[in-house]
């Protein structure tokens, strides 16, 4: 695959998934656009890629912040003059108490991860994908969302807001040539080898590598038709 004169915006570039689909963007030609927290690690991310000055744009943002995720998206758009994919991969977790003992704190920050981060780069990013008419929305989220384990609730409730945004995009996207599609992930496994020796904590983990490639499978002109799909990459549940 061929993503040569492609504009690939990857949001929590710096975490662990983030630079291996950066990477693999990178290696088949896209032009990126790289947006995280932390400067200092955006610096050190876009200095191991395969790719041209030229092809690159990298900026701090908060993304819970509306006006300044918009203000990313724009300036991307005078670098590049299009934007054609949208991977939102920012994680976060909190869990281990019950509803009776979590603190309201736990919800907002799970709101704020997975919700708010959500649907204020859905609303900077998509319009212009809707423009080129081609375009790929891809996010992770996680089976918990329709079926929460005990001490796992404001966990849950976000990713399932996350889930609701993403199920409506899809149906609001038809027909414009542009997809949304989710991942389901338990646990993201930075550490490949413990997989060859599974037991009962790490046999439905997912590695980098395997979301990677179920990303850029639904970047693939042979995926126009999948849309509003959550595709399981955990094993059983």
């Amino acid at each position: 695959m061929d993503l040569k004169n492609r504009v690939a915006v990857v949001t929590g570039a710096t975490g662990g998934l983030g630079a291996t689909a950066t990477r693999a963007l990178a290696d088949l030609g896209a032009n990126l656009v790289l947006l995280d927290m932390d400067p200092g690690r955006l610096d050190t991310l876009t200095k191991s890629l395969p790719a041209p000055a030229s092809g690159l744009f990298t900026q701090a943002v908060n993304l819970l912040d509306p006006a300044g995720t918009k203000s990313a998206a724009q300036a991307a758009l005078n670098k590049f003059g299009r934007i054609d994919i949208l991977l939102h991969v920012v994680g976060g977790w909190t869990g281990g108490k019950s509803l009776l003992e979590a603190p309201a704190d736990d919800l907002a920050f799970m709101l704020n991860q997975h919700v708010w981060t959500s649907f204020n780069v859905i609303q900077a990013f998509v319009p212009h994908l809707i423009e080129n008419g081609w375009g790929r929305v891809i996010m992770v989220t996680s089976p918990y969302a329709a079926r929460p384990n005990a001490k796992g609730g404001p966990y849950a409730v976000g990713k399932a807001g996350q889930e609701a945004l993403m199920l409506t995009l899809s149906q609001e996207l038809k027909g414009t040539g542009v997809t949304a599609n989710l991942l389901q992930a338990k646990t993201i496994d930075m550490k490949r080898e413990k997989l060859s020796n599974p037991g009962p904590d790490n046999s439905t983990w997912s590695t980098p590598e395997e979301l990677t490639a179920a990303m850029l499978y639904l970047l693939s002109d042979e995926a126009v038709a999948i849309n509003g799909a959550k595709i399981p990459l955990f094993g059983s549940f």
